[in-house]
């Protein structure tokens, strides 16, 4: 007997999700070469979605993932499915034109409705429910923005609406704010779950998918594309990208040059509470919204239906798990919530989002056959998902004046290598500038 491919086992946090997923289905390591119509690297919610949508189409899919499916930010997030963008209509028409610009807006005002419709029809298991959506204001110049923002959607039929300080602090359960903006279409589901459920989709839609393979190499061949990783080579025909903030897993410029660099990869880091007693949980969303603000170190936060409260942010900026990385959210938690008391957290985990100079995701053909599709910004769940079938839809033919996402070069951040001491420094000055104008309003 022949031993299979040694297995790279890279464990998932010991986070509240995975106390509380949904078993993940068996997704065993490549073990020798094979050929496909098309190969995807990165087993998150745009590569799975992605060759969910190409298998139901007909094609040929093998799917590589270094870990398990939903192992980054995929199994790691708030679980918050968010409509829209942080950028606002009009700087996206001005930016890319009122065709273009006006298109991707109204996209992004889907990513509910068509996560939700994916979850349905494939029966996925993934505690989803649609209570709304909160985006709180640190200050009255924010809540002005907000006010242009309900404006816009309220024009394209949305019960969008603004919130007083009074009316926020009674839906969120802190009066830390001056204000937010309610969006009625968001919706919460349970993030891991949700990943291995359309890990379960696809693999029953004919999808092959490899765990525990990192891949350490794409190039073109005298066959088409060769995909060089742990346990073997994939030849296709196509390759998809969706590696996002872990692109440069397996070290260097992988998988593709520049690829790492077009996103700053930044830790985010979670905590779940001990259940919290009757009379505290009854203050806190007491309707059940989901909120995330807009502050330049932005928190979000849910609670839970065993009664934890599930806070997230920014912390430490190496990603490292230590007990240092999660201090600021310890205390944003506390600031926010005063009536929890010396409450203690139960869970602790962190992971990686990609941002992107201009806010929006990014969708990429750098070679004929080759694409790349990176770049949620922190609003993942459902803009992942909905940029999985657009890339799929790009692999298939679609026209690129039917694409609602610009197809862009790669574009490597100038002095990428440097960006530690840079956010240092920048995390430093956006808590600043935060207070001060949290304390101006």
């Amino acid at each position: 007997m022949t031993a299979g491919p040694a297995r790279n086992v890279r464990p998932l946090p010991d986070s509240y999700w995975v106390a509380t997923a949904e078993p993940a289905a068996p997704t065993p390591p490549l073990a020798g070469d094979r050929r496909a119509d098309i190969c995807i690297v990165g087993g998150g919610y745009a590569g799975l979605s992605a060759a969910l949508h190409l298998a139901e189409a007909g094609a040929a899919v093998t799917l590589l993932e270094a870990a398990e499916p939903g192992w980054g930010a995929s199994g790691r997030n708030g679980g918050q499915i968010i409509p829209g963008f942080k950028a606002e209509r009009r700087e996206l028409v001005r930016r890319l034109g009122e065709a273009p610009g006006g298109r991707l807006f109204d996209w992004s005002g889907s990513f509910v409705d068509f996560t939700l419709e994916l979850i349905e029809r494939h029966g996925i298991a993934c505690q989803v429910s649609r209570p709304g959506w909160i985006q709180p204001a640190h200050s009255a110049a924010i809540l002005r923005d907000y006010e242009r923002r309900a404006a816009e959607w309220q024009a394209r039929g949305v019960a969008a609406r603004i919130l007083d300080a009074a009316e926020s602090e009674r839906l969120l359960g802190t009066g830390w704010y001056k204000g937010a903006y309610l969006d009625p279409r968001g919706g919460r589901l349970q993030p891991l779950s949700y990943a291995r459920g359309l890990a379960r989709a696809a693999l029953k839609a004919g999808v092959q998918i490899h765990g525990d393979t990192l891949v350490r190499d794409v190039t073109r061949g005298p066959k088409g594309w060769r995909v060089a990783a742990e346990g073997g080579v994939v030849e296709a025909d196509r390759v998809l990208l969706c590696t996002n903030a872990y692109s440069a897993l397996a070290g260097g410029d992988a998988p593709w040059p520049g690829l790492a660099r077009s996103v700053v990869p930044v830790p985010s880091y979670m905590v779940a509470t001990a259940p919290l007693g009757e009379n505290v949980r009854r203050t806190i969303l007491p309707e059940g919204h989901t909120a995330a603000d807009l502050k330049r170190l932005t928190n979000h936060f849910r609670l839970e239906s065993d009664g934890r409260l599930l806070f997230g942010g920014r912390g430490g900026l190496r990603d490292d798990g230590s007990d240092s990385g999660f201090a600021p959210v310890i205390g944003k938690l506390r600031e926010f919530f005063p009536q929890l008391g010396a409450i203690a957290c139960d869970y602790y985990w962190s992971g990686r989002v990609a941002l992107t100079l201009d806010h929006v995701p990014h969708l990429h053909e750098p070679a004929p056959g080759l694409h790349a599709a990176l770049g949620c910004n922190g609003r993942g769940v459902g803009m992942a998902t909905a940029m999985g079938k657009v890339a799929a839809d790009r692999l298939l033919g679609r026209p690129l004046e039917e694409c609602p996402v610009p197809v862009s070069p790669i574009r490597p951040i100038p002095f990428h290598g440097f960006r530690l001491p840079a956010m240092q420094v920048t995390v430093w000055w956006k808590a600043l500038r935060d207070a001060r104008e949290r304390a101006a309003s």
